[in-house]
């Protein structure tokens, strides 16, 4: 019985050795080196970065560096999800025949070559894009960096062996589109000019989506930049812009890509190109609902879908060709009440109206293209100086114009001439400030940052109380003159020797009675609404008032000093 019971028994679990150096458990067994990685999927280190890149895959950081601190480790399901891509396989064998083209130029074979670039693989980024933001908010939440650097590449010369031509061509689409989309729906909620750039934040579908713009300056690039890391991150940033554009596009009925006058692109004018392109389409669009209401059955309307898709799109070429560049409708106000456009909130209404019933005209010194986006996007409409503007300087229904540079010839009256951080100020205040600080010949106020909470923004209190401390100002600095003086004139005759009190009383009389110019009273006010406006710290103030204190003893000294020569003169 024990045999029998010992011949069915289960044998005993051995467990094997294993050598201390050999284990793959924890953190060796979820993360791998870089260098492992790349053995792994047998591409190159470029290679390899630009995959990671187009993929979101990032280095992480494990809590015990089985290999050392000096290793960049990856997630071991990272590599995985990489191996398995198949854009991996096409950039492959673009790189096989990069190498054939190479070969072939050796040889001296220029026909060849040029056979194999036509045939060269290319691939698409759709896919991943849709991989990456299955939802269009996470799209709108991950477009600060994209169109930071959309734009920036907008702004950069082209370099040969490097950044080429129809990229930067590209990017300036893409950024002009974007920013046509924000002007036509008044998205636009907060501007700040800072010594890297300028920021603008929108507000697009419930998401805050905050980017730099450079400043139009001449950039120059050294040799020592390295934009292979960059162009990887902006072939990702050019497919999921243009994804977020067609989205947004599509979301008010207006078809993308669209389709610009090519004398306006020829002249620079994309944001005027822009804006005609949607006043027709929504003219084009509205037609379409008319004629689509009144059809009879449906039946009938099945049959005339192909006839009405046409004739909407002869009508939108017609329209492009037919609307004038001076015309007063065309001009860079947009159509409102467009059908499929989402519900305007509060936000939305008030920066619709900021600049209602405004006309603008740019000088050649002025930035354009800020501008010609903002100005538009709080419902003003703007021109400027140079070919394919939709109206000229000498317009009589222009209010303000806008200048950088004092002007040779005269002013035209009825014509406000302002500094352009009046129209930033007026933005972010989200009322019209009175254009007296922004005069030309004057320092206008500091410009502050409306990303910080700052109290300085509700100016509307304070211009009111500055308007009615600005007579208070007049007597104070009147009162003020005329004891300067009466000292001034007192220090004299005791120089002199005259004790006159009779003298001394009419000279009081005709200084008090004097009136000071009236510039004076006008800086007086713009230096007391400046101060009122602005947000000072605690040592700033602290120090102000020290002044103050040491300026009233100081007087004080001196009132001491003349009483005590009056005294003495009598004795």
């Amino acid at each position: 019985m024990a045999t029998a019971m010992g011949a069915t028994a289960l044998p005993a679990m051995v467990k094997h050795y294993r050598p201390p150096g050999k284990k793959n458990e924890g953190n060796a067994a979820r993360f791998i080196t870089r260098s492992k990685a790349i053995k792994q999927l047998q591409v190159s280190l470029p290679l390899f970065r630009k995959v990671c890149i187009l993929k979101g895959v990032f280095p992480r950081e494990p809590k015990k560096k089985v290999k050392g601190n000096h290793h960049t480790y990856y997630h071991l399901k990272d590599v995985s999800y990489i191996q398995h891509e198949p854009l991996l396989e096409i950039l492959r064998e673009i790189r096989a025949y990069q190498h054939k083209v190479k070969k072939a130029e050796a040889k001296k074979n220029p026909d060849r070559a040029t056979l194999l670039r036509q045939r060269s693989p290319a691939y698409k980024l759709d896919k991943i894009v849709l991989q990456r933001y299955p939802k269009f908010l996470d799209a709108l939440r991950d477009l600060d960096d994209c169109l930071t650097m959309v734009h920036l590449f907008a702004a950069l010369p082209a370099i040969e062996g490097c950044i080429e031509v129809k990229r930067i061509h590209n990017c300036r689409r893409l950024a002009h589109e974007w920013q046509a989309y924000i002007s036509r729906t008044h998205r636009l909620r907060k501007v700040f000019v800072s010594v890297k750039g300028i920021y603008y934040q929108a507000e697009v579908k419930g998401q805050k989506v905050t980017w730099l713009a450079p400043h139009p300056l001449q950039q120059v690039v050294t040799d020592d930049d390295d934009f292979n890391i960059m162009l990887n991150f902006l072939e990702f940033y050019e497919a999921l812009l243009a994804f977020a554009n067609c989205h947004l596009y599509h979301s008010i009925n207006v078809k993308y890509p669209p389709i610009l006058d090519p004398r306006l692109e020829a002249l620079a004018a994309d944001h005027y190109a822009l804006s005609r392109y949607f006043d027709a389409n929504s003219r084009s669009s509205a037609w379409d609902c008319q004629e689509s209401s009144l059809s009879g059955s449906g039946k009938v309307e099945s049959q005339q879908i192909g006839p009405l898709v046409d004739e909407s799109e002869l009508r939108l070429a017609q329209l492009q060709h037919q609307l004038s560049s001076n015309e007063p409708g065309a001009l860079m106000h947009l159509v409102e009440d467009v059908p499929g456009e989402d519900e305007e909130d509060n936000d939305t209404r008030e920066c619709k109206k900021l600049f209602k019933d405004m006309k603008f005209f740019l000088n050649r010194e002025v930035y354009r293209d800020s501008l010609l986006f903002i100005i538009p996007a709080f419902g003003g409409i703007v021109s400027w100086q140079g070919d394919g503007a939709p109206f000229e300087e000498d317009d009589d229904s222009i209010t303000h114009q806008i200048i950088d540079r004092p002007r040779q010839d005269g002013k035209i009256c009825g014509r406000e001439y302002v500094h352009p951080q009046w129209v930033y100020d007026c933005v972010n205040a989200r009322i019209i400030l009175p254009t007296g600080n922004y005069l030309m010949g004057r320092d206008p106020p500091p410009h502050l940052s409306p990303f910080v909470d700052n109290d300085s923004f509700e100016t509307e209190g304070v211009i009111n109380r500055a308007e009615a401390e600005a007579e208070v100002a007049k007597e104070k600095r009147k009162k003020m003159k005329a004891h300067e003086k009466q000292h001034h004139h007192e220090l004299i005759m005791e120089l002199e020797g005259v004790t006159d009190s009779s003298s001394i009383s009419n000279i009081d009389n005709l200084s008090a009675d004097r009136e000071e110019p009236d510039h004076d009273y006008e800086q007086v006010e713009e230096d007391n609404r400046i101060m009122s406006e602005i947000e000072l710290s605690r040592w700033v103030r602290g120090v102000i008032e020290g002044m103050r204190i040491s300026r009233q003893r100081k007087k004080h000294l001196d009132d001491v000093i003349r009483q005590r020569r009056r005294n003495l003169r009598r004795t």
